[in-house]
């Protein structure tokens, strides 16, 4: 597969997790919105692991790890779309994601950084300042949507090095949903059963559309961080905050300022150097 065909996977996986994102934000009760989505992975997963292959034993470290750390960013999203704004919740949290991914591919996958690209990480970190200041939101709002974006790099980067290792993009996917699906659907149980039988019946057509974006979008993502370079790769992925800021305005009714335009352009910028090599 040509690395043009790669790129636009992840451009694919950007529309998809910017889509399922505001599907959540405009969710009556997001946590049960985000078990339904698992859920429907959870689904998927089941339904898919007959046909797929199965990671190798390099892989599990890194599912296990992957996990782990995606469960931290639904607590950590769920929270912050409950304080603030999603046109400054989400270009916050994914505009540090590529900052931070491309520090720990450097570091830990020897994908030297290149002129351009320590560039684009300056013009990121300046929009993500331009978000946290005067932007309408108050510091807990901020300090929730940095600790999701470190979330979004940690996963972003052990998803990509996991399906390395595994050896196999469907395998590790359907082997992931299965996991945090049923970790959430046996804690829904446990803990809001009617809540979540309720839930269900007033929004099924929203639990699955977003829950098949969610799945999509992050198939996506890793079949071309399997080949392409972790940093650039999830820089574009995160071109997401453009969707996501669109959206929070036009759909959520949320406000658009000029700041807020600022920022979006510099992150683009960033994203466009991190991505051209």
């Amino acid at each position: 597969m040509s690395a043009a065909v790669l790129y636009g996977l992840v451009l694919l996986s950007a529309i998809a997790h910017a889509t399922w994102n505001a599907m959540m934000k405009s969710a009556g009760d997001r946590l049960l919105t985000m078990i339904m989505i698992r859920c429907v992975g959870l689904a998927i997963g089941l339904a898919a692991l007959p046909f797929v292959d199965w990671p190798d034993a390099a892989g599990w470290k890194w599912l296990a790890a992957t996990s782990l750390v995606q469960f931290a960013y639904y607590t950590l999203l769920v929270r912050s779309y409950g304080v603030g704004d999603m046109s400054v919740v989400y270009p916050l949290s994914r505009g540090l994601s590529p900052i931070l991914t491309t520090i720990a591919a450097f570091l830990f996958a020897q994908e030297a950084l290149a002129g351009p690209q320590i560039a684009a990480v300056a013009l990121i970190s300046l929009g993500i300042m331009i978000l946290s200041f005067r932007s309408g939101a108050s510091g807990l709002a901020v300090g929730l949507a940095l600790a999701t974006g470190t979330t979004v790099a940690a996963y972003s980067f052990l998803g990509g090095m996991g399906v390395r290792a595994a050896g196999t993009v469907l395998g590790f996917q359907a082997c992931l949903e299965i996991v945090n699906g049923s970790v959430m659907l046996g804690l829904a149980l446990l803990t809001r059963p009617r809540a979540l039988a309720a839930h269900v019946r007033r929004h099924p057509g929203l639990g699955v559309m977003a829950g098949l974006m969610s799945v999509v979008g992050f198939v996506a993502y890793l079949i071309a961080a399997k080949s392409l370079p972790l940093g650039p790769t999830t820089a574009l992925r995160e071109t997401s905050v453009i969707f996501g800021a669109i959206l929070g305005t036009l759909v959520l009714k949320e406000g658009f300022g000029l700041r807020r335009i600022t920022a979006a352009i510099l992150v683009v910028l960033g994203i466009a150097l991190l991505v051209a090599r």
